[in-house]
């Protein structure tokens, strides 16, 4: 097992790692002094295949586990399904020394988390990410929220989880389409500050495809340090952690717009990574040599490069209601290199329509 710290004081945790270690859950949670009392947040298909062996491990370590079901997709990240949540815990007698466990993806750990900062005003919370893009990306960092009909985790908190437990061998049992979701946060990663990881990902494709032990352990390693070092920086996103959000901005309106039917979220982030490298050439910053590795790269983990036929206009409106808009403008993440990026306050409306009037031409 391998041990990745987010550093943030008080609020410190760590990122165990490894295979096969699912049934070790109960003494890790054990370790924590929390309450005896578990609700395990997660869905129907990842309960089929994990919610017995994580149950019969908390309670083997002398928890009891109430399991609580979300159907599975993004649209059910919602107050509705949050409702039913409280209900829950509230019927299962959670108090402020119960804990909330996130068994599932970003969908599950978003929501969950969502929970545990709002029950009787925040109990403790634990990821157990079973995807590779919550692995990388959301169970770390502490950012947790429910969607709103105008736009993606408009309402939420940041609310550390007291350990995140990321067992590999549950990615194995992914759908290949999640999977290529998760690699456009792992891609993220490369561009924004590791140009060195970023070649790792070209040269080892096959071996990250085929799911190789030490080589998706390395992702999954070198993924999480990274974000935990911004993070560390920069808990509540007030400066450098908004370079997590490259293509964030771009990817939230294409799921939006989409009614969060047609893209999985990282698919959606992949296309506006490629939209703010494209818009990077179109303002001087990126040369247009790693414009081409970045959406090689894309291409070559299976992920879309463009969003098909949403309108312009309601694609830029749309990403003026982002929350990450300040006084009226759009911070943008554009690459300036492959391993550096800047913090932009704003694009001219014409770059914007070229940029994303070829997207929309192209075919996806």
């Amino acid at each position: 097992m391998i041990t990745v710290q987010v550093n943030l004081g008080s609020k410190s945790y760590p990122i165990h790692i490894g295979s096969n270690i699912l049934p070790d859950l109960g003494a890790y949670v054990k370790e924590l002094g929390i309450g005896s009392r578990i609700m395990v947040v997660t869905n129907p298909k990842v309960r089929a295949l994990y919610g017995r062996l994580v149950t019969k491990s908390l309670e083997a370590a002398g928890f009891e586990a109430i399991v609580a079901e979300v159907p599975d997709g993004e649209k059910y990240k919602s107050l509705e399904s949050a409702g039913r949540l409280y209900d829950t815990a509230f019927a299962n007698g959670l108090d402020r020394n119960s804990a909330v466990l996130a068994l599932g993806g970003g969908v599950i750990g978003d929501l969950a988390g969502f929970i545990a900062a709002t029950y009787m005003r925040g109990v403790p919370f634990i990821q157990v990410p079973t995807t590779l893009l919550a692995q990388v990306d959301s169970s770390v960092g502490g950012k947790v929220a429910v969607n709103h009909p105008r736009g993606k985790n408009i309402i939420g908190a940041f609310y550390q989880p007291k350990m995140v437990f990321s067992d590999i061998s549950t990615l194995h049992t992914l759908d290949e389409r999640q999977f290529r979701a998760g690699m456009a946060e792992v891609i993220k990663y490369g561009i924004i500050r590791d140009s060195e990881f970023f070649a790792f990902l070209e040269k080892e494709a096959l071996k990250v495809r085929e799911l190789h032990t030490g080589t998706i352990t390395q992702v999954v390693q070198t993924s999480c340090r990274i974000k935990a070092d911004v993070v560390a920086e920069d808990e509540t996103e007030q400066g450098i952690r908004a370079i997590l959000n490259l293509g964030h901005t771009f990817g939230h309106a294409y799921e939006a717009l989409t009614g969060y039917t047609k893209f999985v979220h990282g698919e959606a982030i992949a296309i506006g990574m490629v939209s703010a490298a494209r818009a990077a050439v179109q303002t001087g910053l990126l040369p247009e040599n790693d414009l081409a590795r970045i959406e090689s790269l894309i291409d070559t983990y299976g992920l879309p490069g463009s969003f098909g036929k949403l309108d312009i206009a309601e694609i830029i409106k749309n990403m003026y209601h982002d929350k990450k808009a300040v006084a009226g403008k759009i911070r943008y993440i554009l690459p300036e290199i492959i391993g550096r990026v800047a913090i932009v306050s704003e694009i001219p409306h014409d770059i914007l329509k070229i940029v994303l009037q070829g997207q929309r031409n192209e075919v996806y």
